[in-house]
């Protein structure tokens, strides 16, 4: 996979199957791929080279036969080949909001969200819902994109507060509730990489429903969700309020099988933190729904669950504990079993640095393509972009004594060598995939001193415009 990566030849490989019913689409996106991950932070016309080449870019985002599936079904290919070379893969699903509101003359958007404003009634927010699905392996290397919509939410703000209250509404069949959307990631995602490698789909709250853990056990593709929803469990009958337990005080009264520490990311202006936890586990039957309009038509089956319930007890000052409570419908039949779970758990937050490049990295918010439809397609070639830039961040830290020609052509390491080594006496052994990635972060004002650590994303992606204009520069003086 990495030697597909190298330079100049990742879009081909990563849309080289893309069908559009003309050949020269394909060659203008991966040209345009090309150009755009070379320039990640630049506008479109800036990216490219030229007036022809931008007003090619233009008309390639605004063709109304090119579909966003068709873009990304090439990718989630190769993410499907990737994933078969593992046993067990996560899949996690997670929506991002994509803000437009200042693009006034933008047709198409949606309302993300609606709120009351200091000075006037409702404050909207305009611009595009993406849900993906985001492949990893389990030491949590991004392998791909396994699925995803991005579409414009077409409600006003009173029937958004009519769509909140509908979302969780058991009276309301699942297919017209917005929340549907994990139901379909969770199909497409099995669709896409088939019966070889495991795949676990890794949820946060949202996705806390009954129907998604039937879906699962009924397609075989396990889950592992964050719960947020007090329940009854354990009931001998589904009408019955007066048998089985409530969730939160079966958990709790679990006894403690042990302590574990988990590294908290920094966020909301609080920094990484690393809190201890007591762990408890157990096995328990989940019902369905008492009131679900589905019991009218038909009997819904108990779900046997599993759950791991983790929680700080001695958190630091003015910090809020850490408490998770995750269902699966995996196996759990040990302390390190258990432990497992939480760990891949903890792994979720990779689609949220996912979404970060997207949107701080890559600037996806201030194109201004004039329409949804032209930024569904713009967005679909920028997440495939953003995939990449995350592959190599963290291509170095898990397997950093790879020789760099798994990611650079011959001529690109000889320009990182030659500058930050001085010297044009290259190495009969070409240097490490770590040593390139922290030299490409350091000419994004990485300063690599001894407590700094890996590099991030943030400086690897300025580097690497940096690398394309210096590699540029040498093909030229020694063409």
């Amino acid at each position: 996979m990495e030697n597909e990566q190298r330079g100049g030849h990742w879009a081909k490989c990563e849309f080289g199957s893309a069908d559009f019913g003309d050949k020269r689409l394909k060659i203008r996106l991966i040209k345009l791929a090309d150009r755009l991950s070379e320039s990640p932070e630049s506008p479109i016309n800036q990216a490219c080279s030229g007036w022809a080449e931008t007003k090619a870019a233009y008309r390639f985002f605004r063709n109304e036969s090119i579909l966003p599936s068709e873009i990304l079904s090439s990718h989630v290919e190769q993410t499907a080949k990737r994933a078969s070379t593992h046993k067990t893969i996560l899949a996690v699903q997670d929506t991002s909001y994509i803000n437009y509101t200042s693009h006034k003359k933008t047709i198409g958007l949606g309302v993300n969200s609606s709120r009351p404003g200091a000075k006037v009634r409702t404050l909207s927010t305009h611009g595009l819902v993406m849900h993906t699905s985001f492949a990893l392996t389990t030491q949590g290397l991004p392998l791909g994109i396994l699925d995803q919509k991005i579409y414009p939410r077409k409600k006003d703000s009173v029937e958004l507060k009519e769509l909140k209250k509908k979302t969780h509404d058991i009276g309301v069949p699942i297919k017209e509730k917005e929340s549907f959307r994990w139901l379909e990631s969770l199909r497409e995602t099995k669709k896409a990489v088939g019966d070889e490698t495991q795949i676990v789909t890794i949820c946060d709250r949202e996705a806390d429903m009954y129907e998604f853990f039937e879906l699962g056990y009924l397609i075989g593709s396990p889950v592992l969700v964050r719960v947020s929803k007090e329940r009854r469990i354990n009931k001998v009958s589904h009408h019955s309020e007066k048998t089985g337990q409530m969730l939160w005080n079966f958990v709790q009264e679990l006894p403690c099988q042990g302590t574990i520490q988990v590294e908290i990311p920094a966020r909301d202006g609080k920094p990484l933190r690393v809190a201890t936890l007591e762990l408890r586990y157990s096995g328990l039957m989940l019902n369905p729904p008492r009131n679900h309009i589905r019991h009218k038509s038909e009997r819904m089956p108990d779900l046997k669950i599993n759950t791991v319930y983790v929680v700080e007890k001695s958190p630091p000052p003015e910090e809020e504990a850490l408490e998770w409570l995750l269902f699966t419908d995996l196996q759990i039949n040990n302390f390190d079993e258990a432990v497992e779970k939480v760990w891949w758990y903890c792994l979720r937050w990779r689609i949220e640095v996912f979404h970060k490049i997207l949107k701080s990295g890559l600037n996806v918010e201030q194109c201004r393509l004039g329409s949804a439809d032209r930024l569904i397609r713009y967005l679909t070639v920028m997440s495939i972009i953003a995939w990449r830039i995350f592959w190599i961040t963290l291509l170095g830290r898990s397997d950093p004594n790879l020789p760099c020609t798994a990611l650079l052509e011959d001529h690109e390491w000889k320009v990182l060598y030659s500058k930050f080594r001085q010297t044009k006496r290259y190495p009969k052994t070409t240097p490490t995939i770590r040593d390139t990635i922290r030299w490409i972060a350091q000419l994004g004002g990485f300063l690599a001193r001894k407590g700094d650590g890996e590099p991030g994303t943030i400086s690897l992606w300025r580097g690497w415009k940096r690398l394309c204009d210096l590699s540029e520069g040498w093909s030229l003086a020694n063409g």
